[in-house]
């Protein structure tokens, strides 16, 4: 198991311990080209409903973004908080869940993190060094991810040395770069950014070498849900992706993993809970079976 610097964090209403605690996050796209459900969030009350939906599956955590990193016409910034700000404002009004804002444009995370926002996941890594004003102003967390590439633009062919220790080595400068610019290490999460400016097999070793980059210090998400490492591993759509998820999603946290970013919310809660039992973080809801003097069958 990774020795955090600081395994309690606090996220407005709620605390976590990673030291006996995984975080399931919802992931929540409006955008109407979302890599996953292809829009279908788009719409206001869509988002703001599969947030809702999210918690009640079991979300301790909804990830609301507006704009993909992947390439394409850039996002204005007004747009990118037309898009979230009122799904944030909406979710927190009705829930003490914990929220980020997915963007990397220091003015949306600002709206954002005034409208009850907790956390800035920044796919870019802090490419905007203004974005760690922003977080420490608010005094909110920050996901520092492993990314290669400006926003929205093209990176063909990314090669690796070695690409476990070269995600390292830059989630450490970063964090370097966040703690200078006021952000206390307490507020700091990693993300070693599965697919991001990697191929098939630099996602997998990074989900086999896993521990390597949750023994930085931090807490570490695996945003596995559903990429296509796992599609080109197994020839599935992005539809027919689950199982595959959740293997990649428990073997991360066997690795060291705290935070887990998932589109398929209920079958997560269910792995999550099942691989803190088995780490003896989490008691079973029932102890019938072999614990009498007769067994009785399981219900049907």
């Amino acid at each position: 198991m990774p020795a955090f610097r600081h395994a309690v964090h606090s996220f407005g209403a709620r605390t976590v311990d990673f030291d006996r605690q995984i975080a399931l996050m919802a992931v929540i796209n409006r955008t109407p080209d979302s890599f996953y459900d292809a829009g279908a969030t788009f719409a206001l009350q869509a988002a703001v409903d599969a947030s809702l939906a999210a918690v009640r599956d079991g979300a301790d955590w909804v990830d609301i973004g507006g704009a993909p990193f992947s390439p394409g016409e850039p996002i204005p910034a007004e747009e990118e908080a037309e898009r979230i700000v009122p799904v944030i404002t909406a979710v927190r009004a009705a829930s003490d869940v914990i929220i980020s804002a997915d963007t990397f444009l220091p003015e949306v995370a600002r709206l954002a993190l005034a409208a009850g926002a907790n956390v800035v996941n920044d796919t870019t890594g802090l490419r905007d060094p203004d974005m760690a004003a922003v977080v420490a102003e608010a005094d909110a967390h920050l996901v520092i991810t492993h990314s290669l590439a400006a926003p929205r633009t093209v990176y063909p062919r990314p090669t690796y040395g070695d690409v476990v220790q070269e995600v390292s080595e830059f989630l450490l400068r970063k964090v370097d770069d966040a703690v200078r610019l006021g952000i206390g290490e307490d507020r700091i999460l990693l993300d070693p950014g599965h697919d991001l400016n990697k191929n098939t097999l630099h996602s997998l070793e990074i989900t086999r070498r896993f521990s390597e980059i949750a023994g930085l210090g931090f807490p570490t998400l695996a945003a596995v849900s559903n990429k296509d490492f796992i599609g080109e591993t197994l020839d599935r759509p992005k539809g027919e992706r689950v199982e595959g998820s959740l293997a990649a999603a428990v073997i991360c946290i066997l690795g060291g993993a705290r935070v887990v970013r998932m589109h398929n919310v209920a079958a997560s809660r269910a792995a999550v809970d099942l691989t803190e039992a088995v780490l003896g973080w989490r008691e079973p809801l029932h102890l019938r079976h072999n614990m009498g003097d007769y067994n009785e069958p399981a219900a049907p």
